[in-house]
């Protein structure tokens, strides 16, 4: 991703300066004359996204000006690897290191190309940073660039038993245990993936990975894995369809963060869970008014097909919980509302420890990976509860739809355990500096921050 260790020629690399209008000011106050003429000459003023090279001794460059919104770290240098000729540069700025991670991390996501089914030039120009700070600034990429592959796969080449693949390369590259339920036992131990999935041609299961010492604390991450959700029954209209290869996002982002996780070598027992399925259609699809029995014993009236994440997702949680984790973190594509209610940057977080929330709400703004907490409303769980059965996976109300899919959820989680609900659009709606239309990693960087934080390094 065009990022490398300092090496001793590092300092021949040529600086990039990163600057609001404010900060362009005090560079010019100690510029040479000629580049401030060349400056002033150029109309440069440090808008975002915006650079400017300074030329040096024979015809080179001697420096990059590169414009930000003032504040900004992790999009400081974003633009510049699809602008800059090839060579080596190097970040000038007096900023903390976790500052400076964030930008040299934001120079990387620049780079990022899902070049899979068509080939596409790569930027050329290299950033050299630090050798302390290069393993931890990669581990964060690459778990990025992870989450963004998967999403952007179709599910054509993306379906349960591809998935199932890859998260088995990832625990064999990190000695994890692995495992893959599916057939007669997952009909008959995970009755609410099954059903969900059976109408497919390519089967449902679920994904298990566990890694990390016996006697650590339990963590568990939960991850939606819809490959493809037409909406079942209740199908979806084709411009409500086209982006639901995505519908996997949750999946990505748990294995994004689970690599992470392993790699660092944080001190937890991790677990992660997929429940992997295909929404399609077909003569033994459910069917809206069905009641499923999940596998803690409660009973789902189905609302509608199209709401089956958290049908999934209720089996998988129930797993985590029977064994034992402490605490439990899920990430889905879950609702529109979520989307409706923050827009597409903004995922919400609910949570039933509200200090924990707040904290990892403020940390995300710190790490520019913004997450927003939401209340479990505990009176709108009379908008779930049916006539007919234990719960409803759609409620009684239009409103509210991401905070009573939330209360659904809750449900299944065992009383004390520490859980954590983010509801993920997982995409770029158009293309910005260093967020490429199409699939992204969200709330990953600060729940993982959140984790050094809790359990040390």
């Amino acid at each position: 991703m065009y990022i490398d260790a300092a090496t001793p020629s590092a300092n021949t690399a040529i600086p990039v300066y990163s600057l609001d209008r404010q900060g362009l000011d005090q560079w010019l106050a100690s510029a040479s004359e000629s580049d401030r003429a060349w400056v002033e000459a150029s109309g440069f003023g440090a808008d975002p996204a915006s650079h400017l090279l300074i030329p040096g001794d024979n015809r080179k460059v001697a420096a990059v000006l590169a414009g930000r919104e003032s504040g900004d770290r992790l999009w400081a240098l974003s633009h510049l690897p699809a602008l800059l000729p090839e060579g080596d540069y190097r970040l000038e700025a007096d900023w903390s290191a976790d500052e400076l991670e964030r930008a040299w991390l934001g120079w990387g996501l620049g780079t990022y190309r899902f070049t899979r089914y068509v080939e596409r030039e790569a930027p050329k120009p290299r950033l050299v940073i630090p050798t302390d700070h290069l393993e931890d600034v990669q581990r964060l990429l690459d778990a990025s660039c992870l989450v963004r592959d998967l999403v952007n796969t179709p599910a054509l080449d993306l379906g349960p038993a591809e998935l199932a693949e890859i998260a088995k390369d990832l625990a064999g590259q990190y000695n994890a245990a692995f495992e893959v339920i599916e057939g007669e036992r997952l009909a008959e131990e995970f009755p609410a993936i099954h059903v969900v999935g059976q109408a497919s041609t390519r089967p449902p299961r679920l994904i298990r990975l566990q890694w990390g010492p016996a006697d650590a604390p339990p963590l568990a991450l939960v991850g939606k894995g819809v490959m493809f959700d037409s909406g079942g029954l209740d199908i979806k209209p084709g411009a409500g369809m086209v982006l639901m290869k995505k519908d996997m996002g949750g999946a990505a982002h748990v294995l994004g963060l689970a690599k992470v996780i392993m790699d660092a070598g944080l001190k937890v027992n991790l677990r992660v869970y997929i429940p992997a399925v295909e929404n399609a259609i077909s003569g033994n699809a459910y069917r809206p008014s069905d009641i499923i029995t999940t596998r803690n014993g409660t009973t789902v009236e189905i609302g509608n097909t199209d709401a089956e994440g958290r049908v999934v997702l209720s089996d998988a949680l129930s797993l985590a919980c029977e064994e034992g984790a402490e605490r439990i973190i899920d990430f889905a594509t879950l609702t529109g509302a979520a989307r409706i209610a923050l827009g597409e940057d903004l995922p919400p977080i609910y949570a039933r420890n509200q200090v924990n929330a707040r904290q990892i709400q403020d940390l995300s703004f710190s790490e520019e990976d913004p997450l927003w907490h939401m209340p479990l409303f505990d009176g709108y769980r009379s908008h779930i509860r049916p006539a007919v059965a234990d719960l409803s996976n759609t409620g009684t109300s239009k409103f509210a739809g991401s905070l009573t899919a939330a209360l659904f959820l809750d449900h299944f989680v065992d009383p004390g355990i520490d859980w954590y609900h983010l509801d993920i659009y997982a995409w770029n709606l158009g293309d910005r500096p260093g967020r490429p239309g199409g699939g992204e990693a969200q709330g990953l960087r600060a729940i993982w921050r959140w984790l050094q934080q809790t359990y040390g390094h």
